[in-house]
Order: C-alpha cells, then structure tokens, then sequence
C-alpha cells in the first residue's frame, strides 16, 4: 500500500509541475495590459510604470515563473492584483462553498444513478431498462443552465419552496444552507447521474455474466443477495474511479451553475479574476484544482485496493 503511494506520488509531482508551467504562460497570452486593469482610470504613465515594478511584470516570464514558484512552495501564492488581498484568503473563503455544492451534487448523482443503474443492468432489454436509458440520456443532453433557470421559475417563483439564489454558511444557518444549495446540487447531480447510471450499467452486465455469479445462483442464493454483495462490489472499482474523477470535474466545472445561482464559490471567483486579468488568483484556482485531481486519483488508487483485495498484490 506505501509502496503504490510513493508510485503515484512520484508520477503526481512532474504532472503538477507541468500544468503550473502551463497555466502560467497561457495566461501571459491573454490579450490586455493587467497594469492598466489595475489602474483603471488613472493613465499616468508613472503610476502604470509603478505598478508592473510592484508586481514584476516588466520582468522576463521565466524570472517571475521562478517567484511565484517560490512563493507557492512556501505556501503563498502571491496577492490579488485588483483588490491586494492574499490569493491562500480568497482561496479559503471560496473553497468550502464549492465543495459543500459538489459534495451534495454527488450525494444526488449517486442516490439516483447508481440504483437506476444496477435495476437497468438486473432488467436489461425490458421496459425498466428503456426507460432508465431515455432518462439516462435526457439528464446528459439538457444543458445545466436551461435547468437551472426552469427550477428557479418553477421552484422558487411559482411554488416558492426553494430560495432563488444566494448562499448561506452552515454555521450560520444549517437548514436554510441546505435548501439555499438544493436546486443547483440537483442540476449538476441530474448530469452526473446519467454518466454514472450508464457506467454502473455496463459494469454490472459483465459482472453478472460472470461464472462465480452463475454459480452463485445455482447454489441457490437470493436474487438481491446476488446482486448487491457478489456483483456490486467487484463492479465499484471502475464506478468508484468515475466518482472520484467527477468531484474533481465538480470542482473545477461548476462554474456555470454558481453564476445562475449567484454561488460564491471557485466559478464566480476564478470568471471574475478572468475578466479582470487578475493572473495570481486564476494561477492559484487552476493549481489547487489540479492538486485536487491528483489526490483524488491517489485516493481512487486506494480506494481500489480496499475495495478489491485481490489488487493488493500488484
């Protein structure tokens, strides 16, 4: 178990290295003067001069890769270029509102995708199973924004169950954070759920094809028995990559989802610092997501052996 570890730790770091070297040169390639962003209506020549010597933007690209390397290590990732406040703050204050939405999208993926899932593959070709896919195929196609701008008409305007946007701290108000996060986790996990219903699907018909669950039909064992303790277990390793890959695509992705919901959370953050050319905050969200991939793929790699002993041997 150490051992796959350290491998994957290994192979993680040259993986980190390379997105923080791409992100800070694309972003070097957007077109306007983050000077003139950051004096706004002042065009004094001196004050804009002044400016890109505070922030070493006149510097070569190289020399201000190797600061902000420097400082990323120490665990700073330098200050807001539009409001001077430290990248790790806003970082801090974004970050949990994202992961509570992603974590109850995933909550809803899993709750619908993978019992309609295991129905479809144990009915397959019936009616059950051609519902489950139309379904399947409709939660894939409707895009996100659309169903979330219905939700707040039919949800919040016209029945008035759900607030129609806004956020509120758990600590604050526990239940009132749930509702205010339910309509959007329900938009984004209505997408995840089709990709994981289709995959717990497939997963499932080869497994019950399998000889040692025929044989364990033939013993005589229940139906649901079957199913869920020999036939699921072995198909969670693959769902259970899928799970992990897509929190760390909710992550990265929601950021259409906060803006109709007015979420402030990684999106809203990261499409403002874009719009702004606020290049330390952009370099920052892109480099903590792709740290937050890496582990969770880490975390998929022990998760598989957990799941499945028989891979602790490889």
């Amino acid at each position: 178990m150490a051992e796959l570890i350290l491998r994957r730790v290994l192979v993680a770091i040259p993986t980190i290295i390379i997105v923080s070297m791409l992100v800070f040169s694309l972003q070097k390639l957007l077109p306007g003067d983050p000077a003139l962003m950051i004096a706004g209506e002042e065009h004094d020549p001196k004050v804009i001069e002044y400016i890109r010597e505070k922030y070493h933007l006149n510097d070569p690209i190289p020399v201000q890769y190797g600061m902000w390397v420097k400082q990323v290590v120490q665990g700073d990732f330098g200050k807001s270029l539009r409001t001077d406040v430290p990248v790790t703050q806003l970082i801090d204050s974004k970050l949990p509102v994202t992961i509570q939405l992603a974590v109850m999208a995933m909550i809803v993926a899993v709750l619908i995708g993978i019992p309609t899932g295991i129905l479809s593959a144990v009915r397959k070709e019936t009616a059950v199973d051609y519902v489950a896919n139309v379904v399947a195929l409709s939660g894939l196609s409707i895009p996100n924004f659309w169903l979330g701008i219905l939700l707040i008409f039919l949800v919040s305007v016209q029945l008035g169950w759900l607030p129609a946007s806004g956020y509120v701290p758990p600590s604050q108000d526990f239940w009132l954070s749930i509702k205010t996060m339910l309509m959007p986790a329900f938009v984004l996990g209505t997408a995840l759920s089709a990709t994981l219903m289709r995959h717990t699907r497939s997963a499932m018909i080869g497994i019950l094809r399998s000889d040692y669950i025929r044989t364990a039909r033939a013993k005589g064992l229940r139906q649901g028995k079957v199913v869920y303790k020999h036939a699921l277990r072995n198909a969670l390793v693959p769902i259970v990559t899928l799970m992990t890959l897509l929190f760390g695509e909710l992550l990265g992705g929601a950021v259409l989802t906060e803006q109709i919901f007015t979420i402030p959370g990684f999106g809203k953050l990261v499409v403002d610092a874009v719009f702004t050319r606020d290049y330390a905050v952009v370099q920052g969200i892109v480099l903590c997501t792709a740290i937050g991939y890496v582990g969770l793929n880490l975390l998929a790699d022990v998760l598989y052996i957990l799941i499945n002993p028989r891979l602790r041997g490889a």
